[in-house]
């Protein structure tokens, strides 16, 4: 990720894939105001701040997480043989002072859409959806003993980045989304994502993964076509469950998710149903 530039708000969807990535991969990426004032509390008191307590207060904010996880990943050393895959293994790499130094004051999200209240209101209900989901998806990894839970806790924090995106960058069209779907609740996102960008939002997902050169384990446990992926499931069913019990539990598709989750832990639904009910 480059120097990053802000855009203009979008009325008209870019023509296709290779557009729209050109358009967001330099895009500037705010954060949440939460996010901002507490970097500025701990750059004041910076030789008391370690990896472990920065990355678990930036690894809460899937924006800020993918800002520093595409810098790791475009100063990497040629001499790692690893990825950094997490926001402390970021930070361990890259050092308090040079990570306090190349992120200055944060723009927020909270003043870039002060105009739109709607479009902040669409934003913060995807990011609640992220935290949730990242919170099942890390509760499944655990429960199968994955080594890589903490990158599937990252994969399903970050899975709608797009999304996220959209809301910041082209609000008018992340709400048309949003409003033929609330008309018709059994619009499958794909086709109504086709519909209006000329593009899916996943696709759109991996090709800026792959431009900002994020880590290939990420990339693949958030590229929901491999789904016979153990570690891919974790996440799209987190993120699958986290959606359709955003506004409750009466979804009428929260039954099949269920029975889902039970198979691939291997759990009673009644056992699956408490774990949930845990971590939620």
């Amino acid at each position: 990720m480059s120097a990053s530039i802000a855009l203009m708000p979008m009325h008209q969807a870019p023509p296709d894939l290779a557009s729209w990535t050109a358009l967001f991969c330099n895009a500037e990426i705010p954060v949440l105001a939460e996010t901002a004032e507490a970097l500025e509390l701990l750059r004041e008191n910076e030789d008391a701040t370690d990896a472990n307590s920065l990355g678990e207060m930036i690894a809460t904010d899937p924006l800020m997480t993918l800002k520093v996880l595409a810098y790791a990943a475009n100063h990497r050393s040629s001499r790692l043989m690893t990825d950094a895959e997490t926001v402390t293994a970021a930070l361990v790499l890259m050092g308090i002072t040079p990570f306090f130094r190349e992120f200055g004051e944060q723009p927020t999200v909270e003043a870039k859409l002060a105009a739109q209240p709607y479009a902040l209101d669409g934003l913060q209900r995807v990011l609640r959806r992220a935290d949730r989901a990242a919170r099942y998806a890390l509760a499944f990894a655990v429960h199968r003993l994955d080594p890589d839970a903490a990158v599937i806790h990252s994969a399903a924090l970050l899975h709608d980045f797009a999304e996220m995106l959209l809301w910041i960058n082209a609000p008018e069209l992340a709400q048309q989304i949003r409003q033929r779907q609330q008309a018709d609740r059994h619009l499958r996102s794909t086709a109504v994502q086709r519909e209006v960008l000329h593009i899916e939002l996943a696709d759109l997902e991996q090709a800026l993964m792959q431009a900002w050169r994020l880590p290939e384990l990420l990339r693949h446990i958030t590229d929901d076509k491999r789904g016979n992926d153990p570690q891919v499931q974790c996440v799209k069913l987190a993120i699958r469950l986290a959606r359709h019990t955003a506004d409750g539990w009466d979804d009428e598709a929260v039954p099949d998710d269920l029975c889902e989750i039970a198979s691939l832990l291997n759990l009673s639904a009644e056992a699956t149903l408490k774990l949930l009910h845990e971590f939620d």
